[in-house]
């Protein structure tokens, strides 16, 4: 199935069937190699088919007025506000939904209370989801894909059908009432019941900057305590029980049923599934006493979670959970300690320090790759709070449930006295992490072939002589660094990023980058931390100077965060500001690395500079140029034409104001008369930008028309007697869980 992971485009069913029916003619070989491959080909057709139904399933869902009969999914954990929620389609127009399939829809606070397991009959517009695509940001359309939600919804009118909530929110909702006011509530809930919904803000970033947010989620290692947990339990019961009844199997079998029910406590998120699925495994081989190799039971686990759902394929929670399984495995075969330290207790600490060691050391190309970059302190983070949340706060916390389910009132108080030293322990492991929050370090993609030494170093250093593991370490070592500080085959580059309704254009060259405009800035977020951030940390580039075309939100919203983020850059921009910045006025001219900067508007600075006094700077060097627009309209595009003549004639056109009716006049263009525009504007916007009156004006005149809302990131490669001009979701990065799912013309 792993060639899903990388496929431009999902095989037709006709290509499917073909090969399940030459799959089942190699199994009919009695060649032990003709069998592995026939289940290869069969497991890649199942995912290919999966994949392929969830895409017709958006095809055919998405529609403007849907009647749809649907169950909530979201656990109400008492949030405030407006929330998110989860939907799982049972009936769309009359028809049974099969495979289900989910959508996320905004729920506006008022009306009824919201319960996971109600029933819903609503009218909705569905939409397929639509992400943002840069590099090194998030990819929320291949997460969504992973999570059978590739739908977002607006909802016109809903009627409850059914207000019977789930047991399990019920539950949940019964232990929220009992729960006494504690500083650490939120991640008591989360340890409790994998629901991290009430996690924000300041507490948020202590456990990602940190490294240890893993604890908060229930995965392996709260699934293994929980089976540990029941195991206690019934070895404890076993000491009141006639000796003919106490068995090995007895503590097992509790184990399992504890562990399941913590699985089922987390709603089943898929690191618990994942984690309850291999625990099992591994208690049903003791339960029948067979002996296996590690490294089975972690292939039929992998096998079995593919088997189950193939789109665990892109979700990178299961390749976290795949990957630390493995190096757990690989690092105590390869790397274990000596035997006088394996057993006795007071070497315990050394041997948490060697299996933490084992998993920051092997962990660190999946770090890097999914998370791109790692915290220096992550091993100290590590070994401080795991064992405190571990093997203190969580057991309590099982305690506290486990009292729940007893309806004596004495239980009351000892309920509360529980929390509360979980809330205690909780605070201990907190306050010895704070320390460590500043050590993260970005890391982008250069870091990758580095950061993936640690596996051969092992294998050098236990297989080969020193001699001849050393020679060969220096050998992969030199290869590293050479990736790493290879030089771009381009001389210079340009990228338009994928912000949504906004601006942001990146120039780079020798690792050095000028930043022309910052995206859009909305409550509780913006472009700047989502998308040019780590796009910058990706690339691995230093911003030397921010230039800023006028005052609107979504060119300017990102300008507070980014000179956070490098106060070295210096600002340039066409308003009067308290900020110290340059001009950006007509006439102004410049050179760095090599490039000439001309600001070709506005003629003079203003106090408040809106859409035509935008500052329009062309970006040179030899025979390729660029004209960078920001919003300007009619008025400016005809008082540049006055000023500048042929002067303003580039190669690359930035789209002036997002293709709006407002610009991109005939005469503006046939004086620039650019090879190639491009336009930043996002899918969905409420503006139907870029007007399709602007982008049939641009392909009549056959000028190369390139959108983000349509390519996501573009990036203008500029070599020495050429260029080109590639979109992430095409060229760069093409993937079928990347494609422009639904019609053409969403944007009107």
């Amino acid at each position: 199935m792993l060639p899903l992971v990388f496929l431009p485009h999902i095989p037709s069913a006709g290509f499917l069937a073909a090969l399940c029916a030459f799959a089942w003619a190699l199994a009919a070989r009695q060649q032990k190699l003709f069998r592995v491959l026939a289940i290869a080909l069969l497991s890649f057709s199942w995912g290919a088919f999966q994949g392929g139904v969830q895409i017709q399933q958006i095809n055919a869902f998405q529609g403007t007025s849907r009647n749809v009969t649907a169950t909530l999914q979201t656990i109400n954990l008492g949030n405030a506000g407006e929330q998110s929620q989860f939907f799982k389609i049972e009936i769309l127009d009359g028809r049974r939904v099969f495979p289900p399939l989910m959508f996320r829809a905004k729920w506006h606070e008022g009306g009824e209370s919201l319960q996971a397991g109600q029933r819903w009959q609503m009218k909705v517009s569905l939409r397929p989801v639509h992400s943002l695509l840069d590099e090194g940001g998030f990819d929320a359309q291949r997460w969504a894909l992973s999570q059978h939600a590739p739908l977002t919804a607006t909802i016109r009118n809903a009627e409850l059908l059914d207000n019977n909530s789930t047991l399990r929110q019920q539950f949940i909702h019964r232990v929220q009432q009992g729960m006494p006011q504690l500083i650490n509530t939120p991640v008591l809930v989360a340890l409790a019941f994998g629901e991290k919904g009430l996690i924000q803000g300041l507490e948020k970033l202590l456990l990602q900057r940190t490294g240890i947010a893993h604890l908060v989620a229930i995965s392996g290692l709260h699934i293994g305590i929980a089976a540990l947990f029941g195991w206690w339990l019934a070895r404890g019961l076993q000491f009141f029980m006639p000796a003919r009844m106490i068995n090995y199997r007895f503590p097992l079998l509790v184990s399992g049923i504890f562990l399941l029910t913590y699985a089922w406590l987390s709603g089943g998120n898929a690191p618990a599934l994942r984690a309850a699925l291999a625990v099992s495994m591994w208690l049903s081989l003791r339960f029948f006493r067979i002996r296996c190799h590690p490294w089975q039971i972690w292939l039929w686990g992998v096998a079995l979670l593919l088997l189950l759902d193939p789109m665990n394929l892109l979700s990178d929670s299961f390749w976290l959970s795949c990957f630390a399984v493995a190096s757990l495995v690989f690092w105590f075969q390869w790397a274990p300690l000596p035997p006088r330290f394996q057993h006795a207790w007071h070497w315990s600490f050394l041997r948490w320090g060697h299996l933490q060691a084992g998993m920051t050391f092997l962990l660190l190309p999946i770090q890097i790759g999914i998370f791109h970059g790692v915290n220096l302190f992550s091993f100290l983070a590590n070994m401080w709070a795991v064992p405190v949340v571990s093997l203190i706060t969580v057991p309590l916390v099982l305690l506290s449930l486990l009292a729940n389910l007893l309806p004596a009132g004495w239980v009351v108080s000892a309920k509360i006295m529980v929390w509360k030293l979980a809330d205690s322990t909780l605070s201990l492991a907190m306050w010895g992490i704070k320390p460590f929050a500043g050590g993260w370090t970005p890391l982008g993609e250069s870091f990758l072939v580095l950061s993936l030494l640690g596996w051969p170093m092992i294998i050098c250093w236990r297989l080969l002589p020193v001699k001849h593991s050393f020679s060969l370490l220096l050998s992969l070592c030199a290869l590293s660094v050479t990736s790493f500080i290879r030089i771009p085959a381009e001389r210079w580059r340009v990228d338009m990023l994928d912000v949504g309704h906004g601006l942001s254009v990146l120039i780079s060259r020798n690792g050095k980058g000028i930043l022309y405009d910052t995206g859009n800035r909305w409550e509780g977020g913006s472009a700047a931390e989502q998308n040019i951030i780590p796009f910058l940390n990706w690339r691995n580039i230093q911003l030397e100077q921010i230039i800023i075309s006028h005052n609107d939100m979504d060119h300017r919203g990102g300008l507070e965060i980014l000179q956070a983020r490098y106060p070295e850059a210096t600002l340039r921009q066409s308003s009067i500001s308290p900020l110290i910045h340059l001009k950006c006025t007509a006439g102004e001219q410049w050179h760095w690395q090599g490039l000439t900067f001309k600001v070709m508007w506005p003629e003079k600075i203003v106090a408040d500079a809106g859409n035509n006094e935008s500052c329009v700077i062309r970006v040179s060097e030899g025979a390729f140029s660029m004209l960078l627009t920001g919003d300007i309209e009619a008025e400016a595009e005809k008082a540049l034409i006055m000023k500048w003549h042929q002067d303003l004639q580039a190669t690359v056109l930035q789209v002036p104001h997002h293709g709006s009716n407002t610009s991109s006049t005939r005469p503006f263009l046939r004086t620039v008369k650019p090879v190639t525009a491009l336009a930043s504007a996002s899918r969905f916007n409420k503006w139907h930008l870029p007007a399709h009156k602007v982008v049939s004006r641009y392909k009549k005149a056959r000028y190369d028309w390139h959108s983000t809302s349509e390519s996501g990131q573009l990036s203008l490669f500029i070599y020495g007697d050429y260029w080109t001009i590639k979109g992430l979701r095409e060229q760069l990065n093409p993937r079928w869980y990347h494609r422009q799912f639904g019609v053409s013309e969403d944007n009107e």
